[in-house]
């Protein structure tokens, strides 16, 4: 297939960019925990002609004439995202998981109700009531977190809260938390002050599909998740929830939060279920949470500190102190040698959100090109020998190679991109 030929004839400036890109993600060890690599039916769905039909509304009740066709599949997303979770109603619109936040808070609150929701430095999300976001603006957010001692989710301290501040939503999911959610828990404990009960499960939206970690869908009113992440695929979100809350939603989408939606990628969504149906997807997610699991566990052997002990999921937090280093240093570090990371900080993290105190590492990225748990073991060992290298650049630059020799292993795309 000649991808992006066209591109290559009409605007080589922008090709090159592209192709430099791609080079990059051939042979780097990606291990973003928000980061993954969409199957091919995916790029092309997002390429295809559903990009020029506009539309607005539910498929039957559109604003724009020539939508039968269109109708047909989004009815077939929502249907499959349904099935896939086991949910009432899904809407598969929102053009992100933030979008997809958004869509729930627009569809039972009112600027300034109260809501409990995940602090970000605890591992929670900027929708989830950050005073930078829209969330934290436009509503009152009380935030929880984990206990100092277990670095696990403060139970106790929800319910406390809850029965203070009687808020009108409780806000489940994060982005860098590597334990199970008591769902369930959280659940009654809205329920018990008369709360809506929200999940964000964007970050593990695959797990949940491939019934790797438990599903939020029979305890929560609301459930967000994104299409990308551990879901591998379209770079979108959706919503599910319970059927009685269907017209409201589907209202709060549009015109509520956003205006046309995005065919092509919905299209892409849409793929996107189908495969998470599949027995070699649940495979890969089952391998995605061993493969974090050895990572964690080698990483510990090496002397850095797992946040909680290890993980349940697709990612891990380090904590860098152990190490004397900053997640700024090491991030930059790993970058040089060709594994990207992300520097976040961890739970009473006493550094700044800019340096921090530790990094985010996830393996969906390398789990999808197809490493495995000895793989995982050498990655281990590179971190460790980039911490004790920190600045020594001739050691740096013999362990670039070996990173390039690595990842080259594992080609992204093979065979697909024949204009590269």
């Amino acid at each position: 297939m000649k991808t992006l030929k066209s591109v290559k004839e009409k605007d080589i400036e922008l090709y090159r960019i592209v192709e430099e890109e791609f080079a990059r993600q051939e042979v780097g060890i990606e291990m973003i925990a928000s980061e993954s690599y969409a199957p091919t039916p995916i790029l092309e769905l997002q390429g295809s002609i559903l990009t020029n039909k506009t539309t607005e509304g539910v498929p039957g009740k559109r604003y724009h004439a020539g939508c039968g066709v269109i109708d047909k599949m989004e009815v077939l997303g929502n249907e499959r995202a349904k099935t896939l979770f086991k949910a009432e109603h899904a809407n598969i619109q929102p053009h992100s998981g933030s979008n997809a936040n958004m869509c729930v808070y627009q569809s039972i609150l009112k600027p300034g109700d109260t809501v409990l929701g995940m602090s970000l430095d605890t591992g929670g999300h900027l929708t989830h009531g950050h005073k930078a976001n829209f969330s934290g603006r436009f509503f009152n957010f009380i935030p929880y977190g984990l206990n100092r001692e277990t670095e696990l989710i403060d139970y106790d301290e929800i319910e406390r809260l809850a029965n203070e501040h009687k808020p009108k939503l409780i806000v489940a999911g994060a982005s860098a938390y590597s334990r199970e959610i008591d769902y369930e828990k959280i659940y009654n404990i809205a329920k018990s002050v008369d709360a809506y009960f929200m999940v964000d499960m964007a970050h593990i939206g695959g797990l949940v599909a491939a019934e790797v970690l438990p599903s939020p869908v029979p305890h929560a009113d609301f459930v967000t998740s994104t299409t990308t992440k551990t879901l591998a695929g379209a770079r979108g979100g959706f919503v599910l929830c319970k059927e009685k809350f269907a017209n409201k939603l589907d209202k709060a989408t549009f015109p509520g939060a956003q205006g046309s939606a995005h065919l092509h990628i919905m299209a892409a969504k849409t793929y996107n279920f189908k495969h998470a149906m599949t027995e070699e997807f649940r495979e890969y997610a089952r391998q995605v949470v061993k493969n974090a699991q050895k990572l964690a566990e080698v990483l510990q052997e090496k002397g850095f500190r797992i946040v909680s002990g290890g993980t349940d999921n697709h990612l891990m937090l380090v904590d860098l102190r152990p190490k004397d280093l900053t997640g700024v240093q090491l991030e930059k570090a790993l970058e040089y040698v060709g594994i990207t990371v992300n520097k976040n900080m961890i739970p009473f993290d006493p550094e700044t959100s800019v340096t921090t105190s530790g990094i985010r590492i996830g393996t969906t990225a390398m789990t999808i090109k197809g490493m495995k748990e000895t793989n995982m073991e050498e990655i281990g060992n590179i971190i460790a020998e980039v911490a004790e290298n920190i600045e020594d650049y001739k050691v740096l630059d013999k362990i670039k190679i070996r990173v390039c020799d690595l990842g080259a292993k594992f080609p992204l795309y093979p065979g697909y991109f024949e204009s590269f």
